[in-house]
């Protein structure tokens, strides 16, 4: 009797153990992915507003909190940008990046505290025509305050954020294109004479984007673009049209999880 058992026994181990190992390499499988959120940020505030490109101070801390929590891992953009442009190329889950667009003056008192708090990388959108002319702007010291803590990079948003979809509307194709050039090799040219560091990614104004401009990008010498209509970013995607997902208002708990596991849609950038 105890020789039959024996091998019904070791058969039922070994069933046992294939079944371990197959789904722990189904867990390893779960566990990469090609895409990646890539969050936008504009503004922030302690105290209530009604804009809805204004984040609460409050809710970005618990979204980095959620995200700690939660084991992300919030890469810098730079990594991002490395895996995106491999076709077949996984991302480790679960991971992030972080951005924030235009440059106003909270992302340096009520933002760059919180990135020192939880010490994650965030990058920076700037159009370098406002900064320091305004209260409500950075200025270049805050900016290269910033920079300074590792946590920080900063890139371009064109010189002066316009509308270029109104510009080809009453510019003739000439005056177009060169209107097109000064934005994007202007900023690039300021941002790294002022900073002292690589300029070669752009975040499209108000998320307007088309081949030619990509194209333009590309001879100014960026090498990545992003846009602004929400989803996840997909290696092999179009480098020059990489979508972020917009945060808006106060997305907290299981919208903020939503936003970050599928494509959304919060509207074009303000």
């Amino acid at each position: 009797m105890h020789r039959l058992c024996k091998p019904r026994i070791l058969g039922s181990l070994r069933s046992l153990l294939v079944l371990c190992l197959s789904i722990a390499a189904l867990i390893s499988v779960q566990a990469q992915t090609r895409s990646v959120p890539i969050l936008a940020y504009h503004r922030f505030s302690s105290v209530r507003t009604d804009s809805t490109s204004t984040v609460p101070t409050a809710a970005f801390e618990a979204q980095l909190q959620w995200l700690s929590d939660h084991q992300y891992r919030v890469l810098p953009l730079r990594s991002i940008l490395a895996t995106l442009r491999e076709p077949n190329a996984t991302f480790a889950l679960p991971a992030i990046a972080i951005t924030a667009d235009d440059g106003d003056e909270s992302v340096y008192t009520d933002m760059y505290p919180l990135v020192l708090k939880f010490h994650v990388p965030v990058t920076l959108f700037i159009f370098p025509s406002a900064v320091s002319r305004s209260s409500s702007v950075l200025t270049w010291e805050q900016i290269k305050t910033m920079q300074g803590s590792g946590l920080v990079d900063v890139q371009s948003h064109t010189y002066w954020h316009p509308n270029f979809r109104t510009e080809r509307a009453r510019l003739s194709p000439s005056a177009y294109r060169a209107f097109v050039d000064f934005q994007l090799q202007r900023s690039k040219k300021v941002l790294e004479e002022k900073l002292g560091t690589k300029v070669d990614s752009l975040a499209w104004p108000y998320g307007i984007y088309d081949p030619e401009l990509e194209a333009a990008a590309a001879e100014a010498g960026y090498e990545a673009a992003f846009g602004f209509g929400g989803g996840l970013a997909r290696s092999g995607c179009d480098m020059f049209a990489i979508p972020r997902i917009p945060v808006a208002g106060a997305e907290l708990g299981s919208r903020f999880a939503a936003m970050l596991a599928e494509p959304t849609t919060h509207g074009e950038k303000r």
